[in-house]
């Protein structure tokens, strides 16, 4: 009998959690108690606000009350209108790679979401005088996840020559990137919505298992602007693809007739130890009995991959997205694992990162690697490789 064991998080961690089953989906929040409708209903009014406070942002860049700054190079937004869930991490490393493969020499701008900072009163005193934080310098890693934060940190390890640099302010990240760092592309990692540095390049993820949530603005949804605003976008990638897209392609071209689509999918590559680095075949989880371990935006997606290869799943451990670890969480983990039988407890690389190191586990603490396949539109993603690259499609 499979199970998931929903973790003891904290206060906050349990209301994210539960809101986040709420807003979703569509109808997730149908037949819902008397108090939880009156919840629903605040949250709609924030909802509403949180809307106009977008409509009034833009509105100021688009009449240049809030300026929009060129830095004179290739800028290249990766993001989507949605919170969450639609796999930026790889396809930003799908980017970087092929433009460093292609001669360019790339630096990746991220904000660096949920890393240990300094207390605000800290950083607003600090924010002139204070450098960006180097996270790889194309060369070498240099800070680790905690510091630099976890997918920064994540990218900088699997990108030997490209550089990553964290800070809030993006536009002091690029021109330190450029200046110190000799880079002549920028890839804003989470840039729909950062509107402060002006994009060469606009790609906006959408899932196409659950494209636009059940249509609603934060809190009262996951979108995070209105979905028409997807007219921005110059390629969009549909993710998560495995069956027939055409319904989500429709919805798409009611918005963006002339982006260009590439449909892929976030398949596993192999597995790593978390701590020894060692690799396991994907072969090696047939027949096998597993435990998980999580803290994602959607967890469902990574097991059901462990499932898909022939692995049984007894047993999940779900924390928040972007959960902290504590060495007791990791260590009661593997000995439930252990004490369950099961042939090791897996987890994701992004919560790998995370994972305190422990010199004698009682069993194999995996984790599953994932990239991009393209699946279709491959010419539109090339198409768009060579117009960073300066050059004819032709080529």
């Amino acid at each position: 009998m499979e199970a998931v064991r929903k973790a003891r998080p904290n206060r906050i961690e349990r209301l994210e959690s539960y809101l986040v089953r709420l807003i979703q989906e569509k109808g997730a929040d149908q037949k819902q108690p008397f108090g939880i409708r009156i919840l629903l209903g605040i949250l709609s009014v924030f909802g509403c606000l949180f809307s106009a406070a977008v409509a009034v942002r833009y509105f100021f860049y688009r009449t240049g009350l809030l300026r929009r700054y060129p830095l004179g190079i290739q800028v290249i937004s990766i993001g989507n209108v949605t919170a969450g869930g639609t796999g930026k991490t790889p396809v930003t490393e799908i980017f970087a790679r092929t433009l460093a493969g292609e001669g360019r020499k790339v630096a990746i701008l991220s904000r660096g979401y949920r890393r240990k900072e300094a207390p605000w009163w800290q950083r607003m005193f600090m924010q002139v005088i204070e450098k960006p934080l180097v996270v790889s310098d194309g060369r070498h890693v240099l800070l680790d996840s905690e510091v630099g934060g976890d997918e920064p940190y994540m990218l900088a390890s699997n990108l030997p020559g490209v550089a990553v640099v964290v800070d809030r302010d993006r536009v002091k990240a690029g021109r330190y990137a450029i200046k110190r760092l000799g880079c002549d592309t920028l890839i804003l990692d989470d840039g729909f919505q950062y509107q402060k540095l002006k994009h060469s390049i606009e790609v906006v993820l959408v899932d196409s298992t659950n494209p636009f949530g059940n249509g609603r603005m934060l809190p009262r949804g996951i979108l995070r602007e209105p979905v028409g605003h997807l007219k921005r976008a110059d390629i969009i990638f549909l993710t998560k693809c495995r069956g027939d897209t055409s319904e989500v392609i429709e919805e798409i071209r009611r918005y963006n007739r002339t982006a260009e689509i590439v449909e892929c999918n976030h398949s596993p590559k192999v597995l790593k130890d978390v701590w020894s680095r060692e690799e396991f075949p994907l072969e090696w989880l047939r027949g096998k009995t597993l435990c998980t371990l999580s803290g994602i935006a959607s967890p469902k997606g990574f097991e059901n991959s462990l499932r898909h290869l022939g692995s049984k799943v007894v047993w999940c451990e779900r924390y928040a997205d972007h959960h902290r670890y504590h060495p007791s969480e990791i260590l009661y983990a593997l000995n439930r694992t252990a004490d369950m039988g099961a042939d090791a407890l897996v987890t994701t690389e992004k919560d790998a990162v995370r994972f305190p190191r422990f010199e004698n586990a009682p069993v194999k603490c995996l984790y599953l690697r994932i990239a991009i396949e393209i699946l279709r539109g491959r010419e539109n993603f090339t198409q768009i490789i060579n117009r960073i690259c300066f050059r004819s499609s032709g080529r």
